[in-house]
């Protein structure tokens, strides 16, 4: 929120919160803030996910320009006003910057340091570049015209995670451009446990089959990685308990990536402090394992939903 309320921005901004019932001290945190700015509107989100936050608040926004802030992230200073200015002068429909992951504790940096890199997140743009304003698939905490989020739609409520990767493709696939622009700064806060980032990469392999059952055209090749190599390693497994050669394929398999792995995690540790070679390679190990389960298990559970390209798109009303 301070963020938000010191930007650079001179024209006028409305603040819209959707807040997902929550029972700790943020819904009063909100109010201090209304008694000192009349432009803070707090909204119920039921729901409790992103998508139906972001609809409740799209149908409150009454501007030209909308900017989605999440919860983990602060914004720099002059984001506003950057992201007015491309709208403005560039022809495009949507422009974000890239993200710089920062952990608030020893394990929360190693897990920013991890998502940051090539090797734990494969070529994702506004995780690993930086210098350049380019065209690209998907930006972070973005801004819309209002008039590409009037011709797309709403956010698809069914999609706990890739929400914003699904209606950044509709907007490409209607002829919308999206940019990432090197002044277009923030930062993300990641996870604080090993054990959210693997609840997190896994719902984002989960919910990435209906992504990829929607829209075939909006998939990487770095996104089916992970699931294939969870695949090949658990297949050697069990040609290793079923055969006597089957340890050969293990060792191929589990062995290649070990070293990897490993290879990875000291290349990093030498840029980013030798503290965090204890946990690197289990952390990178997560993001990927993680995130190839919970795509095998989108596969099984959303199984006869290859013919809906629909969702959960709900109407403006």
């Amino acid at each position: 929120m301070d963020s938000i309320l010191t930007q650079d921005y001179t024209g006028p901004i409305e603040i819209l919160i959707a807040d997902g019932m929550s029972t700790d001290s943020t819904r009063m945190i909100i109010g201090e803030y209304q008694r000192q700015q009349m432009n803070i509107h707090l909204i119920d989100n039921p729901g409790k996910i992103v998508p139906t936050g972001m609809n409740a608040a799209l149908r409150m926004a009454k501007g030209d320009i909308v900017i989605r802030v999440d919860g983990h992230c602060i914004i720099a200073p002059d984001y506003v006003s950057n992201c007015v200015y491309h709208l403005l002068n560039a022809e495009i429909d949507g422009v974000g910057g890239p993200m710089q992951t920062i952990g608030e504790t020893p394990i929360s940096e190693t897990i920013a340091i991890a998502m940051s890199s090539q090797f734990g997140v494969g070529n994702s743009a506004f995780r690993t570049l930086s210098g350049r304003t380019i065209l690209a698939d998907t930006v972070p905490f973005p801004a819309y015209t209002r008039s590409i989020i009037e011709r797309v739609g709403l956010y698809d409520e069914e999609l706990v995670r890739n929400q914003d990767d699904e209606y950044n493709y509709r907007i490409r696939e209607i002829g919308g451009k999206i940019l990432l622009a090197d002044n277009v700064r923030s930062k993300y806060y990641s996870r604080g446990s090993l054990s959210k980032l693997w609840k997190q990469y896994f719902q984002y392999g989960f919910y990435k089959i209906r992504v990829l059952q929607k829209h075939p055209r909006q998939m990487s090749l770095r996104q089916f990685i992970p699931p294939l190599f969870v695949v090949a390693l658990m297949s050697s497994v069990i040609l290793t308990l079923l055969t006597t050669g089957g340890w050969i394929t293990l060792l191929f398999v589990g062995g290649g990536y070990l070293l990897a792995n490993l290879a990875a995690s000291l290349i990093t540790a030498a840029r980013k402090g030798w503290r965090h070679i204890t946990v690197l390679p289990l952390t990178f190990a997560i993001l990927h394992i993680s995130y190839g389960l919970g795509f095998l298990n989108g596969l099984l559970h959303f199984w006869n939903r290859w013919n809906d390209k629909v969702g959960k798109m709900p109407s403006w009303n």
